[in-house]
């Protein structure tokens, strides 16, 4: 039997990074106006697509969001709107 290889690349801080942008259909937006910045998107982002910069300011990345919508879902004030993607 021949030893299979798996290359999986690696971030900076160990996590694994994969291209799941390539094949979203729709994009969270989210809306600063409504969010309270209570960091839920951030916890439950699958992909770790949602950053924080600072104590509480939240943004997302595009890069590597793969357009699931569990931010959306999960925002208990519905800050995050999923767009189609390409459209605004």
């Amino acid at each position: 039997m021949s030893k299979r290889e798996f290359i999986t690349p690696i971030g900076e801080e160990g996590i694994y990074i994969l291209d799941t942008a390539s094949w979203r259909a729709a994009r969270p937006v989210m809306n600063k106006d409504k969010c309270i910045e209570c960091g839920i998107c951030l916890t439950m982002c699958p992909v770790n697509a949602i950053l924080r910069e600072g104590p509480k300011k939240y943004f997302i990345s595009y890069d590597y969001c793969k357009g699931c919508g569990i931010c959306a879902y999960e925002c208990p004030k519905k800050a995050i709107d999923m767009v189609k993607e390409g459209g605004e």
